[in-house]
């Protein structure tokens, strides 16, 4: 009989489960100020607007939002695949 590696598999008794990392469910979306990296969820102090231009037009900017600890990498992503990215600070929400 096969067996997954400690940590690794969905089924009971193969890891943590990924609500016990603290994690949302795989393909949940984050909230409107929450980091768009995957697995994160902690609240986003930046917008970063970026466009494929291979599909997008000039006029088409999607945005990502991120936390301190992954702006950088969300932009590092992004310019890889030579995207025009621009990062701001989030503006506080308003009530």
């Amino acid at each position: 009989m096969r067996t997954a590696p400690a940590g690794i598999g969905v089924s009971a008794g193969l890891g943590p489960s990924s609500a016990s990392l603290g994690l949302s469910p795989l393909g949940a979306q984050p909230g409107p100020r929450e980091c768009s990296r995957a697995g994160c969820r902690a609240s986003a102090t930046h917008s970063i607007g970026w466009r494929n231009p291979r599909i997008h037009s000039a006029d088409r900017v999607k945005v990502w939002v991120a936390c301190d600890e992954h702006t950088d990498f969300l932009r590092e992503f992004l310019l890889a695949r030579d995207f025009p990215v621009t990062v701001s600070m989030l503006q506080p929400e308003t009530e």
